[in-house]
């Protein structure tokens, strides 16, 4: 099992995406500890944020005072909703966050079930709870968790990382034809997407573009494919390649094949509604395309925006890695698209929104949440363990892992290291 713990100072977002899955049946409450009870057991954002109001009040001087920790079994263990209770009230006791308010959800809307827990990391005091060696304790109580439930561990796995990272392109590293092959190969066995605008935002991603080229041969016309390696700037930074030296699922024909599969599959998809809230939350809560970008990035969500040489804005992305699906901005919903964020971003005019037609947890403050400190655009749960540009991109997607989804290689590398340290101490005695 891995555990993943992101801190941030803005508890409403935290608990405002969790309860999102909640309202679009992607999602459950299984297990709140310490908190205020309502009359018929369901919850809104602003009635779980009244339990943690308190602690956020007498709050000295922590600024991410919220902690946002996902605990991902192995995709192939098989946990009931009792023993995720039970393993996430041991994790939060022996990591020392027992006594606090915390609400455990259970997440359904991928194959691999797993469970997001929100709380405080500082008492009733306002004083800060230790959080020193958090990483190494972490990892302790997720192997004792796991040899008492009879999990999958974590560190028995055989792996290769380098094999099942996806990498961006360095087109100064050499070798570009093999870097881009590494990737095209094997985007459309675990991403959907519809149309090639899609499949180039998804690519601009590994600093690849994809063009499509007509000519004519014997008298025909014939369609192609090219692939061109960029920097990181976006531009092009290299000759192209034909899609025929990349194996025939890299050709347009299968691409086409594969745009009509995806496009049945996701129709009337339930993740559509979720990322459809979660974009239209960050455009009702910022107010700039480097916050939007910042506040969609750290729940697994990439933009990719399209400008013209005069920077009009005509096309929106979003990548959503948390699904592995790729949608444009008009496709998601009417409201979302390129032009209403071109009107905001370049000309100042805000789009009055609609809310999705499920319902949904509203950002705006209430009665019930007005002793509630103003927040900074929330920093939720890491879902890729990656580094970020400033804009939000992702700069290296070290937790594309498409063998071995959930599976955390920081973690691993981490205890790889400890094991090294060990060795070396246990060698110079």
């Amino acid at each position: 099992m891995i555990a993943k713990i992101g801190r941030s100072g803005n508890l409403y977002g935290a608990l405002a995406y969790n309860q999102l899955k909640v309202e679009h049946e992607n999602g459950k409450i299984l297990f709140a500890n310490k908190m205020i009870e309502t009359a018929n057991g369901h919850y809104s954002v602003a009635q779980l944020a009244q339990s943690f109001a308190p602690y956020l009040i007498a709050n000295r001087n922590t600024e991410k005072h919220t902690l946002h920790i996902s605990l991902n079994p192995d995709p192939n263990d098989k946990v009931s909703d009792d023993k995720f209770r039970e393993m996430a009230e041991q994790y939060m006791r022996e990591m020392g966050y027992g006594d606090q308010p915390f609400v455990v959800f259970k997440h359904t809307d991928i194959d691999r079930s797993h469970i997001h827990i929100v709380s405080v990391c500082v008492n009733e005091q306002g004083k800060k709870i230790s959080d020193k060696f958090e990483k190494m304790q972490s990892m302790n109580v997720c192997r004792e968790l796991e040899k008492q439930h009879g999990l999958i561990p974590a560190t028995d796995k055989e792996r290769n990382q380098n094999d099942k990272i996806f990498r961006p392109v360095d087109y100064k590293a050499g070798d570009v034809k093999s870097q881009i092959a590494s990737v095209v190969r094997h985007l459309p066995n675990y991403y959907k997407y519809q149309t090639l605008g899609e499949y180039n935002a998804l690519l601009s991603l590994f600093n690849i573009t994809a063009e499509k080229v007509e000519g004519e041969l014997h008298g025909k016309m014939k369609q192609g494919l090219l692939y061109i390696p960029l920097n990181e700037k976006g531009e092009r930074a290299g000759h192209p390649f034909k899609a025929s030296l990349f194996g025939k699922n890299a050709g347009l024909p299968a691409l086409e094949l594969h745009f009509a599969k995806c496009k049945t599959d996701l129709k009337d998809h339930p993740t559509q509604k979720t990322l459809q809230s979660a974009v239209t939350i960050a455009l009702q809560t910022t107010s700039d395309e480097l916050n939007f970008k910042k506040q969609l990035a750290v729940q697994g969500i990439n933009v990719v925006v399209r400008r013209n040489d005069t920077g009009r804005i005509y096309g929106m992305t979003f990548i959503d890695h948390n699904s592995k699906a790729v949608w444009n901005g008009s496709r998601l919903a009417k409201e979302l698209s390129a032009s209403i964020f071109n009107d905001y971003w370049n000309n100042n005019i805000k789009p009055e929104i609609k809310e999705p037609a499920q319902s949904q947890p509203k950002i705006s403050r209430s009665n019930d949440t007005e002793d509630l400190p103003d927040e900074k655009p929330h920093q939720l749960f890491d879902f890729l363990n990656t580094e970020k540009h400033e804009d939000g991109l992702i700069e290296a997607l070290g937790g594309l892992l498409p063998e071995a989804q959930g599976e955390d290689y920081e973690e691993l590398d981490f205890a790889n290291k400890m094991r090294r340290r060990r060795k070396r101490q246990n060698r110079s005695k």
